[in-house]
């Protein structure tokens, strides 16, 4: 079996000598090369031709960005950021994603960390599935065909609505950037409530909701306990929280953010679109879109059952066609289509009687 060659770009010699364990540890791996700065990450990648790039972003000479940009830009391989899990590294993390990063491992005890051992698994994973998605991330991705009127003013707060319907989006790997094939393109006064599920880490959905706020019509918002849920608005799930729902006896509908069930994900789009679901019955709009794994799909097929609607991104745009997939095999998905038309399938189904 060919191995997977990993070049391993980082400033720190103990984070070098520690990712290098972690992936010497899986046979499927050979670690062909090591660069401690941008300007070697480059000469390297073009040199070795690696399968995959591990970049860490804060170096000097040339910073992990501009490494990235080049190596993505030249088609040389996938590349997933390795970052500091902290407010600052979420935003230049984000950079990154929009840049053309595969996907990001998170660590766990700051720039310079012996502790990545308790994300081997996670970075592992999300390696193996940059090698064999390689092809759809330097796929020319097309316009969203829908053209509202990006840049007008959002309006202060949509009138109250008591009749709206609920909307649960669930992404994963390569949601970053490809969320901005929908959210901005939903309009102010849509009549729904939305709830977005991204599978990040704490410190990163604040600055994910923050980022779409200035780009969408919508309001986006990271979720706090006891939000008032009101149509027009995003309500991202907050990291290391689940995002839930409780109907209060007067009618006001209302967020919370347990931590339990234990899942894999804080927060999983299964336990956010089962608990819209009880509320909203069948008013709810399931949209699964590009993921690892299968979150998601088995609460899609509730919802379908329940009498909702569903909608899942087609292998055409996903850049890892699994969660959406899982959905399509389990016969619970009622649209499937590229993340450019997903908007407006949304907007139809939402506006249906």
């Amino acid at each position: 079996m060919e191995k997977i060659k990993v070049l391993i770009v980082d400033d720190s010699a103990l984070t070098r000598k520690v990712l290098r364990t972690i992936l010497e540890e899986d046979e499927e791996f050979e670690v062909i090369g090591i660069a401690r700065d941008g300007v070697e990450a480059v000469n390297k990648a073009r040199e070795l031709k690696p399968d995959v790039v591990t970049m860490d972003i804060n170096m000097p000479q040339l910073d992990g960005l501009t490494a990235l940009q080049i190596i993505v830009n030249e088609k040389i391989c996938p590349v997933v950021v390795v970052s500091s899990l902290t407010t600052e590294g979420a935003l230049t993390t984000f950079e990154a994603l929009e840049l053309g990063a595969f996907d990001y491992v998170a660590k766990p005890g700051g720039t310079i960390s012996a502790k990545m051992d308790v994300v081997a698994d996670e970075l592992r994973t999300k390696l193996k599935a940059a090698v064999r998605n390689k092809r759809r991330l330097y796929k020319e991705r097309k316009k969203v065909t829908i053209e509202p009127e990006i840049l007008k003013p959002k309006k202060e707060r949509i009138r109250e609505i008591t009749d709206y319907k609920a909307v649960v989006i669930g992404i994963s790997t390569g949601g970053p950037k490809t969320i901005y094939d929908v959210l901005p393109y939903l309009p102010a006064d849509l009549n729904a409530a939305v709830f977005l599920i991204q599978h990040m880490p704490p410190n990163f959905t604040g600055q994910f909701a923050e980022r779409l706020d200035r780009y969408c019509q919508l309001k986006v918002k990271e979720v706090e306990a006891t939000d008032k849920v009101a149509p027009g608005i995003c309500f991202v799930g907050k990291g290391g929280y689940h995002l839930t729902l409780y109907k209060k006896s007067e009618g006001d509908i209302i967020i919370r953010t347990p931590s339990l069930p234990e899942h894999l994900f804080k927060p999983s789009v299964d336990v956010c679109m089962e608990s819209v679901l009880k509320v909203f019955g069948n008013k709810t709009i399931g949209v699964l879109m590009t993921g690892m794994g299968d979150d998601g799909a088995a609460a899609m097929l509730k919802i379908k059952q329940a009498g909702g609607r569903t909608i899942a991104e087609s292998e055409e745009t996903a850049i890892v066609f699994g969660m959406p997939a899982r959905a399509i095999e389990l016969g619970a998905v009622d649209v499937v289509a590229p993340s450019y038309k997903i908007a407006e399938e949304i907007i139809k189904v939402v506006n249906e009687d």
